[in-house]
C-alpha cells in the first residue's frame, strides 16, 4: 500500500469516528481543504486522484487517474467501453466540455430492431425496441478517447503515469466491496451467456465474496499495452497519447472488440471504432441569481437544469420554506416543463436542429412558467410548442431501476476542475474476449420514433441522462458536482444547488437533506416508460407535506428514508475554502487538503 492510500485508509476511520463525535446535523461530517480536493465512489478512486497531485499532476491529469480506477474498481457501475461527459475549468479559463460519448454502429438502424428476436431474458411480448443489456445494446466506447482528448488538451501527466494506479488496482486486486458483490451474485445467471464475462467475474465459478480479493488481470494486460504503446510511439506528448488512442481505436483492442462482435452476433465493426472521435466544444450555460451554472450540450439532458432554474428564478423559492408542499410543487412543476422539452426536442445536434437559443432563454421561461398552476399538480405532458408535435410510444409502467454511472469531481491548488459523470458498461455487461473491456449498454437510449431528435441512426449518439454541472459567479469556480441516478441527476442536483443557494446549506447538508423524485417524462431506457404525475418522496419528508401534494394532484408514493437514486459528490469553492461532499445514499468517498 502505497504512504498515501495507509494515510486515506486513516482518514477513513478518523471520518467514521467524527461521524459518531460529531453534533449529527449530518450523517458524514464536513469535508473541508485549502488546497485540493477529490470526490468519487470509493477510497481507490480518490487515492488514484490524490497519488497523481502529489506527483506534481493537475486537476485533469487527477480526474483522468481516478475515472480509469473507477473503472477497474466500480465495474458494477462503470467500464472502459462506457460514456462519459466531461467539464473542464482551467484557472482563469472559460469551461469546456467533452463528449467522451460513442455513436450508434453502422448496422444499428431501426429497421434491424423492428425485426429482432427478444433475447433469453426478454418476453417477447413485452420487450423494448432495443434490449436493456447484452451486446445488442451496445454503442461504442466513447469514454477513453474522451479521457485521452483531456489529457492532450488539459493535462500535463503521460498515459502510463494516470493510469498507473488502475494497473495496480488491477493487477493486485482490491476488497470486493458489497454493492459489486452483491450484483455478481444477482446476474450471475445472465451472464453466465457471455463467457467472456463469465471467465472475468467469476474466475473460480463463484462470486467473490464481500471483502476478499478480486483481481482484473485482463483488464491490467490491457492497461499494460496502451501504456506501452506510448512509449513505443514517437514524438511528442500529444504524438504519444495519440498512439495510445489509436492503440484502441484503431490497433489491436479495436480489432478485438470487433471480431468478438462479429462472432457473437453484435454489431460493432472495426470501421465504427475506427471513425469515432470524442469532442470538445463550448458548454451550455444559463444564469441564476447572479451565478453561471454549466452544463453539457443537448446530446444530454444538462440543459434541463438550466430550463428549470429559469423557471424557478422568478419564484420567491426560500419565503416558501425548504421542503414545504409549496416549495417542492413549485420545482416539481417546473422539473416537468423542462423533461418535457427534454422528451421532445432534445438530440445529437450532429443531426438534429435542436431549437437551443429558445429553450435556454429568459423570455421563453416567462412563457412557460405561466403554466405552473400553484393549486394544481399537471398531469398532461407539456414541452413547448414550436411546430407539430411527435407522439413518442411508451408504457406507463414505473420506470425501471438502472444500474448505472459513477462520479468524480476534482479540484486542484491552481483553481482548475474536473467534473465527469462516467458511466456506461454497468452491470450484467459483455466483456469482449480478452480486453477485460465491458461494452455499453447506452444505445437502449435512443427512441426509434420517425423524425424525432432523438431517433436511432448509424453515427448518431444517443442523448444521455449523464450530466455533471460547474458552476461560477463573476467567471470565478464557486461548484462543481455530478451524481448517478440517470433520469433523475438534474432532479437532485438541482435540488442540491437549490439547497446551497437559497437556504445557505453546506454541501454536505444540501447532499443530504430529503429529496423528491418526479417520473413523469419518459424514461430514458429501455420500454420509455411514462408515469403522469408520479412522485416519489423520501420518508423523511413529513407525511402531512406528502398528504398536501396529494391534494395538489400529485400521486405522491412515500419511499425509504435515503430512497433516493442519486448521491452526488460536491465541491464548493467558499472564501478560500474547499467544502466537499459525499452523499450517503451511496457509496461516496471525498478527501480534501
Amino acid at each position: 500500500m502505497t504512504s498515501l492510500a495507509a494515510r486515506l485508509s486513516l482518514f477513513a476511520a478518523c471520518f467514521c469516528a467524527a461521524a459518531v463525535a460529531q453534533d449529527r446535523t449530518t450523517m458524514f461530517p464536513p469535508v473541508r481543504g485549502i488546497h485540493e480536493m477529490v470526490g468519487a465512489a470509493n477510497n481507490f478512486e480518490v487515492e488514484a486522484g490524490f497519488r497523481i497531485l502529489t506527483q506534481g499532476g493537475n486537476a485533469v491529469d487527477a480526474g483522468v487517474a481516478s475515472v480509469l480506477a473507477a473503472s477497474v474498481t466500480e465495474l458494477s457501475r462503470f467500464g472502459l467501453g462506457g460514456e462519459m461527459p466531461l467539464l473542464i475549468k482551467m484557472a482563469g479559463k472559460p469551461p469546456v466540455a467533452i463528449s467522451g460519448v460513442g455513436v450508434a454502429p453502422a448496422k444499428a438502424t431501426v429497421e434491424f430492431y423492428s425485426r429482432r428476436q427478444p433475447e433469453p431474458w426478454e418476453d417477447a411480448g413485452h420487450m423494448p425496441p432495443i434490449p436493456g443489456q447484452g451486446i445488442l445494446s451496445a454503442i461504442t466506447p466513447g469514454v477513453f478517447d474522451g479521457l485521452i482528448l483531456a489529457l492532450e488538451k488539459y493535462g500535463t501527466k503521460s498515459f502510463a503515469e494516470v493510469a498507473a494506479p488502475a494497473i495496480e488496482y488491477a493487477d493486485q486486486g482490491f476488497p470486493m466491496p458489497e454493492e459489486f458483490g452483491g450484483m455478481l451474485r444477482s446476474y450471475q445467471k445472465v451472464m453466465s451467456l457471455w463467457p467472456a464475462s463469465t471467465k472475468f467475474f467469476y474466475p473460480d465459478g463463484t462470486p467473490t465474496p464481500r471483502g476478499e480479493i478480486f483481481r482484473e488481470p485482463t483488464l491490467a494486460k490491457t492497461f499494460r499495452e496502451l501504456a506501452a504503446a506510448e512509449k513505443k510511439a514517437r514524438g511528442n506528448r500529444n504524438k504519444k497519447l495519440e498512439a495510445v488512442r489509436d492503440f484502441f481505436y484503431k490497433g489491436p483492442i479495436a480489432k478485438q472488440i470487433a471480431e468478438y462482435c462479429d462472432k457473437n452476433g453484435g454489431l460493432i465493426a472495426y470501421n465504427d471504432l475506427a471513425n469515432f472521435h470524442a469532442d470538445a466544444e463550448e458548454p451550455k450555460v444559463g444564469t441564476y441569481r447572479g451565478y453561471e451554472v454549466y452544463k453539457p450540450g443537448f446530446w444530454t439532458q444538462g440543459p434541463v437544469m438550466i430550463e428549470a432554474l429559469n423557471l424557478l428564478e422568478g419564484f420567491d423559492l426560500k419565503a416558501m420554506g425548504h421542503n414545504s408542499p409549496q416549495y417542492l410543487h413549485t420545482v416539481v412543476e417546473a422539473v416537468k416543463l423542462a423533461f418535457a422539452d427534454r422528451d421532445q426536442y432534445y438530440g445529437d445536434p450532429k443531426f438534429s436542429k435542436i431549437p437551443e437559443e429558445i429553450l435556454l432563454s429568459k423570455d421563453y421561461a416567462a412563457e412557460r412558467r405561466k403554466l405552473i398552476d400553484p393549486a394544481h399538480a399537471s398531469i398532461e405532458h407539456r414541452p413547448g410548442s414550436f411546430g407539430s408535435r411527435i407522439t413518442l410510444p411508451s408504457t406507463t409502467a414505473s420506470n425501471v431501476p438502472v444500474n448505472d454511472t459513477t462520479c468524480v469531481n476534482v479540484v486542484d491548488r491552481q483553481g482548475n476542475a474536473f467534473s465527469a459523470t462516467p458511466s456506461g458498461a454497468w452491470l450484467p455487461s459483455v466483456i469482449m474476449g480478452e480486453t477485460g473491456i465491458p461494452l455499453t449498454s447506452r444505445l437502449q437510449s435512443f427512441v426509434m420514433t420517425p423524425g424525432h431528435p432523438n431517433q436511432l441512426q448509424a453515427g448518431k449518439r444517443p442523448r444521455v441522462t449523464l450530466s455533471p454541472t460547474l458552476v461560477t459567479r463573476g467567471g470565478k469556480l464557486e461548484m462543481i458536482m455530478s451524481t448517478p441516478g440517470g433520469d433523475n441527476q438534474d432532479q437532485a442536483l438541482l435540488q442540491v444547488m437549490l439547497n446551497i443557494i437559497e437556504f445557505g446549506m453546506s454541501p454536505q447538508e444540501a447532499a443530504e437533506a430529503p429529496r423528491f423524485q418526479t417520473e413523469h417524462f419518459y424514461s430514458s431506457f429501455a420500454g420509455h416508460e411514462f408515469v403522469p404525475g408520479r412522485l416519489n418522496l423520501e420518508g423523511r419528508i413529513p407525511k402531512s407535506t406528502a398528504d398536501a401534494l396529494e391534494a395538489l394532484g400529485h400521486r405522491v408514493t412515500l419511499a425509504g428514508d435515503w430512497s433516493n437514486s442519486s448521491a452526488p459528490t460536491v465541491i464548493w469553492v467558499h472564501d478560500g475554502v474547499l467544502n466537499g461532499a459525499a452523499d450517503p445514499r451511496r457509496a461516496r468517498f471525498i478527501f480534501g487538503r
